[in-house]
Parts: C-alpha cells; sequence; structure tokens
C-alpha cells in the first residue's frame, strides 16, 4: 500500500502559523499604553508555552517549537519597531490616534469607537487600526464636523459628537 495512505508520517508535522496583520508600508506602528501591554504579555506567553513543552512528544515538540519560534520572531518585530504613543497627550479638541470617538451615522444610529494600533484592533469591539478607512475618515476631525467614509461600494457622513482621551473621560476606559 502506498504511504500516502496511511496514517504514519516520518516527519514532524507543520502548525500552521497564522500571520500578524500587516502594517502599511512605510507607515510607523504606533501603539497605545494597553497595546503595548497587551504586546508585551503576549510574548510572556509564549515564553511560558515554550518552557512548557519540555514535557511534550518529542515529535509534537519539534513542529510547537518551531510554529512559537515564528511567532516570537513576528512579535519581537513589532516590539522592536512600536511607537508608544499616550493619548492624554494628543490635542483633545481633534480625533487623533488614541482617541476615543461617538459618531452619529447618517441613519441616526451612535457608534463609539477607539483609534488604535494595528495589533490592538478588534473591529468587533469599537477597537479600529488607524490605518482601517474609517479611522482615516476620523482623524483630523473636530466634534461637529463630518467625516466621509468612502468604500468602493458605498459612502457615508458621519457626525462627530464627541471625543475623549483616556480614562476619566466622558466615553471612559475600555
Amino acid at each position: 500500500m502506498s504511504r500516502a495512505f496511511t496514517k504514519e508520517d516520518d516527519g514532524a508535522r507543520e502548525l500552521l502559523v497564522v500571520p500578524r496583520a500587516p502594517l502599511p508600508s512605510g507607515v510607523a506602528n504606533y501603539v497605545t499604553p494597553r497595546g503595548l501591554r497587551r504586546l508585551q504579555a503576549e510574548q510572556a506567553a509564549l515564553e511560558q508555552e515554550r518552557s512548557s513543552l519540555e514535557a511534550a512528544d518529542p515529535a509534537d515538540r519539534v513542529a510547537r517549537l518551531n510554529a512559537l519560534g515564528q511567532r516570537a520572531a513576528e512579535l519581537q518585530a513589532r516590539l522592536a519597531s512600536a511607537q508608544l504613543v499616550d493619548p492624554r497627550t494628543q490635542p483633545h479638541d481633534r480625533v487623533r490616534f488614541g482617541a476615543d470617538v461617538r459618531v452619529r451615522h447618517e441613519s441616526g444610529t451612535e457608534s463609539q469607537y477607539r483609534i488604535v494600533g494595528v495589533d490592538e484592533a478588534d473591529a468587533g469591539a469599537g477597537l479600529l487600526a488607524f490605518s482601517a478607512p474609517l479611522a482615516r475618515a476620523l482623524l483630523g476631525k473636530r466634534v461637529g464636523e463630518v467625516a466621509l467614509l468612502q468604500t468602493p461600494r458605498s459612502s457615508e457622513e458621519l457626525e462627530v459628537l464627541e471625543i475623549g482621551y483616556g480614562p476619566g473621560d466622558a466615553l471612559g476606559e475600555r
């Protein structure tokens, strides 16, 4: 019988490593204090995971160490290029990196977003990467101004209702 149809494998299996979200070409890797803490916690978790592999099956250990090494290299590159921006030092009259922004859509519904670094972004939680189209439309706007969000399928106007930075602001901490 052909080896292609057996369960045996002479080599270590490979694990899929999902790459990090890319940074736009030529753009700095801005991070909020929270984003930097999350990257550092991820690095500590990877180191802990690596040390826990001592008891793993040798074939499995090789594959997992390779995957961890790849993830650690990507993470180390992000940490090395990180440029910390404290949102509290931003001009509070405009939407800048780290801002909490409340907007009104054309439909009348309101949404709240925070402009964050690429690694901290989670659109479902309202955390927008500064390079995302919505974030780019909002950057530089003041309360009362309208941002035009253009996508390949449509365009929408969003009125900036409120801007906040850091804990203690009206929009609160996330």
